[in-house]
């Protein structure tokens, strides 16, 4: 029933500098792969083929990457380095890869609002590649919260509990327990302190939206930094409708942070080579 991924990856990465000094933050590797191609694998793995990107001045790297490269390709062919794109391969294959460029940096919700051309009056996951999701056990996230979409048929938060000393750093919700690691969301707090947090729930980066977010985004103030926050807008559709809040099956890691990177990249190393 959902068709359609978006990525926002527009952002500058400025906590990996110098290293995205002139690299998209989003093509930094996991051992050997893109963190944006591991969470592009798990929209198509939830059946959203159909990718569509918000990026920015300096992003054509990600584009590249979703797109045959038939020079290194020719250079390649028939030696024991071809099997290496296999997986690459596979993804472009499967998706269909779309584009659009946000010009001001003006938060997640304005983000948001400019794939809207990319992704029209429907239904769509969303996918912020700096968290890095893994379910070796399992499916992946998107998969998941697209099962629970068919159920309730209403925008879904994925979160996770998170220690006071970190919950000024996400949006986090509180609401009615349905049943065991499923809420319904009564309020949404962006990014406060420990004494002003509800719970200790915090949303990371995996979304399903559906399409009336982006008219309440258009009439959302900026909130917190002067941003258009889709914490604020997800507030909103909570409040007039529904909005659920899943606390998901897996491992999450924060990219976005030197610690959080390399911790996935121990992970994922130990998970390839078994050491």
């Amino acid at each position: 029933m959902i068709r359609k991924c978006l990525f926002p990856v527009a952002g500058y990465g400025t906590r990996f500098l110098p290293a995205t000094k002139s690299m998209p933050k989003e093509m930094l590797p996991v051992v050997n792969k893109p963190l944006v191609q591991y969470g592009v694998e798990e929209a198509i793995e939830a059946g959203m083929n159909n990718c569509a990107f918000v990026t920015g001045r300096g992003k054509r790297a990600i584009a590249d990457h979703f797109d045959i490269s038939y020079e290194l390709e020719h250079q390649i062919a028939g030696s024991n380095k071809e099997s290496l794109l296999s997986s690459i391969r596979e993804v472009i294959d499967q998706g269909v890869f779309t584009m659009v460029r946000q010009r001001e940096m003006l938060g997640l919700g304005h983000a948001v609002l400019s794939g809207e051309p990319l992704i029209g009056p429907e239904p769509f996951g969303m996918v912020l590649s700096d968290d890095l999701c893994v379910n070796p056990d399992g499916p992946g996230v998107l998969a998941q919260m697209a099962e629970l979409f068919r159920q309730f048929r209403c925008s879904i938060v994925a979160v996770q509990e998170v220690p006071a000393a970190e919950i000024h750093k996400y949006g986090v919700i509180a609401g009615e327990s349905l049943r065991e690691g499923l809420y319904r969301v009564e309020r949404m707090v962006e990014k406060p302190t420990a004494d002003e947090a509800p719970s200790n729930l915090a949303i990371i980066g995996r979304y399903i939206l559906t399409p009336d977010i982006f008219d309440i985004i258009r009439d959302t103030a900026p909130g917190a930094s002067g941003e258009i926050q889709i914490t604020d807008a997800l507030q909103r559709q909570a409040r007039d409708g529904c909005v659920m809040a899943y606390k998901f099956a897996g491992q999450r890691f924060d990219c976005g942070s030197v610690p959080g990177f390399v911790e996935a990249t121990n992970h994922v190393y130990e998970h390839m080579y078994g050491r």
